[in-house]
């Protein structure tokens, strides 16, 4: 008899009888690969499960994970702690001390399992101040509990009944999860998900992945304690897929390599990134080699799904794979035949060149608050649309509110903030998600159209969708991240961070020479050509909406930075006021 699948601990055993891997989590220990079974993995989980029992975890208890990279141990933790009842509350390892102690103090976390020296140095700091009772680390440090302690701890299987009972006391309605939102502004808040909630998300996203089931191999480096990953963890589980864990995002291509991945996900930002760096490697050939790197990506630039383009086009398209597209798949392994995008918008460019190198990029479209996937693109039966979000899946409702609001109804959405019931009452009415995002449903496809906080109104009077002029501007080679200011001002201004390696090969190019960012940002001809780009983004928008004024900034954007939130998104009202001087000079007050 098949298992049913209603708690999240059901997919191990689930993954057990269908496919019994003989790797199911895969993980690089100085410098070797070493895998654990299905069986395996259920065996460690239930060792977490006694040991935390002899702790005396209790069902509710709130056990915190903190880990800079994803690894088998994480998976091990989530399993161990789901089965005893408790809710397990993942941190992003990048935020601040005083983050983590708000979190774990809010959550009012008992037990902590954190990955290495530099998570354990900055909990320390702030341990004392918490309810922790103990923490236990995923790599050996001198002096202090390593997680093999509670596995020890449980390795006398004799309360395993007691694991047993506490797991059927867990049905589809019990709260699994805390997810802190990584929040561009003001405090996070802790997302109350139930076990229900993520199981009807993977099933139904099921639906619109394409896999080899039991065979495919899976790379994972995005943040697992993002809601998007974590979910992926889940599928990946329940359709049989051995899960490689990338070392690092800067170690992505060498591992994608090593490993030979058929799917990966991510976001914008890191296909962007991807891109670049082929850009630049096709930018330093010569001759014919270069002519013919160039028309591809042109070629790429003009991509259509399902052969609209012709069959002219499909036969050039063609040729391009073979001489150029296949390098490109070389560089990832050579088998990607699935990217999957969420977080945050994919420019179109992206899905048409990747789409035309045989690596399709199916952009999705969720919140944390709903678990997250409420629609998502598939290649398969005509449901893959470039500009848009995807086809809404089966078991959610999508309706298009005031303001355009987008509004979500269906089992993946979350019962609330946790001992926050008037910011639920906030975005909970009529059993409708409210997700602040804007969009439309053009051929039973979501597009989204912007974001109602982030509309701004001039002090004309106008209103701004910053995110429709900085989309189209991050498409230039020249701008690696930009925001659109203006709220209350006469006139739209953007703050601008150039990609500075593109700008230094561009300037080679052109006899010019750089060793700071300041002297890049300082050039009159930099600004000239960014001007460049800037006026032709505004020829696409009305009077009001044009960008009148930028300034260049020195830093890079970054999450340890302060600029951006660990999933890349930009923390708006941090990038005022770090570049605030700068804001003020594009406004003639300084």
């Amino acid at each position: 008899m098949s298992i049913e699948i209603k708690r999240l601990f059901d997919f191990p055993y689930y993954q057990l009888e269908k496919y019994n891997l003989e790797k199911a989590f895969i993980t690089k220990y100085n410098g070797e690969w070493k895998s654990i079974s299905t069986k395996e993995y259920i065996q460690q989980a239930n060792a977490i499960s006694r040991g935390l029992l002899r702790l005396g975890v209790q069902p509710n208890d709130k056990i915190a994970i903190i880990s800079t990279n994803n690894r088998t141990e994480w998976n091990v933790c989530d399993i161990g702690i789901l089965q005893t009842g408790a809710q397990n509350v993942p941190i992003y390892p990048t935020i601040s001390k005083e983050d983590y102690e708000y979190v774990l103090n809010h959550s009012e976390a008992t037990y902590c399992f954190v990955s290495d020296e530099a998570v354990i140095e900055k909990l320390n700091q702030i341990k004392g101040n918490t309810q922790l009772k103990g923490v236990f680390t995923f790599d050996d440090i001198a002096g202090e509990k390593s997680w093999n302690e509670v596995l020890a701890l449980g390795k006398d299987e004799s309360n395993q009944a007691e694991v047993e009972a506490r797991k059927s006391e867990v049905t589809s309605d019990t709260l699994a999860t805390l997810i802190y939102t990584s929040g561009t502004t003001g405090r996070p808040k802790g997302v109350m998900l139930t076990h229900g909630n993520i199981v009807s998300n993977v099933l139904a996203s099921e639906k619109r992945v394409p896999l080899d089931y039991g065979k495919d191999r899976g790379l994972s480096f995005l943040p697992v304690c993002h809601i998007f990953e974590r979910m992926i963890l889940y599928l990946y589980q329940y359709c049989g897929v051995s899960t490689y864990f990338a070392e690092s995002i800067d170690k992505l291509s060498e591992n994608a390599q090593e490993i030979k991945p058929n799917v990966m996900t991510a976001v914008p930002r890191l296909y962007e990134k991807i891109y670049d760096k082929i850009y630049a490697k096709g930018a330093e050939l010569t001759g014919i080699k270069k002519k013919l790197f160039f028309w591809a990506i042109d070629l790429g630039l003009k991509y259509e799904p399902y052969k609209a383009n012709g069959w002219w086009y499909e036969k050039q398209l063609g040729v391009a794979r073979k001489l150029i597209f296949s390098k490109w798949q070389e560089a990832l392994g050579g088998e990607l035949k699935l990217m999957v995008s969420g977080s945050a918008a994919l420019q179109p460019r992206l899905a048409r060149v990747f789409a035309a190198s045989g690596m399709p990029v199916m952009e999705g479209y969720g919140l944390t608050e709903t678990s997250p996937v409420v629609s998502v693109n598939d290649v398969r039966n005509g449901g893959f649309k470039i500009g848009t979000v995807g086809r809404i899946l089966d078991d959610v409702e999508v309706k298009i509110g005031e303001n355009d609001e987008i509004l979500v109804k269906g089992p993946n959405v979350m019962v609330g903030y946790y001992k926050d019931p008037e910011k639920s009452a906030e975005v909970l009415k009529n059993g409708y998600f409210h997700t602040g995002d804007k969009g439309e449903v053009v051929d039973g496809f979501l597009k989204i159209t912007g974001r109602i906080k982030e509309m701004f109104k001039t002090s004309g009077g106008k209103y701004v969708i910053p995110t429709l002029l900085e989309d189209r501007l991050k498409q230039s080679r020249f701008i690696e991240q930009i925001m659109v200011v203006g709220e209350g001002e006469k006139m739209p201004t953007a703050l601008i961070q150039p990609n500075f390696d593109f700008v230094k090969e561009w300037a080679k190019r052109h006899g010019l020479s750089f060793n700071t960012n300041a002297e890049i940002i300082s050039n009159a001809k930099v600004i000239e050509r960014i001007q460049e780009e800037v006026t032709e983004c505004n020829t696409h928008f009305g009077k009001w909406e044009q960008i009148k004024r930028f300034e260049l900034t020195p830093d890079e954007w970054s999450i340890d930075g302060g600029h951006l939130t660990p999933t890349m998104k930009m923390k708006r009202k941090v990038i005022k006021e770090i570049y605030n001087n700068l804001y003020e000079k594009m406004y003639d007050r300084v």
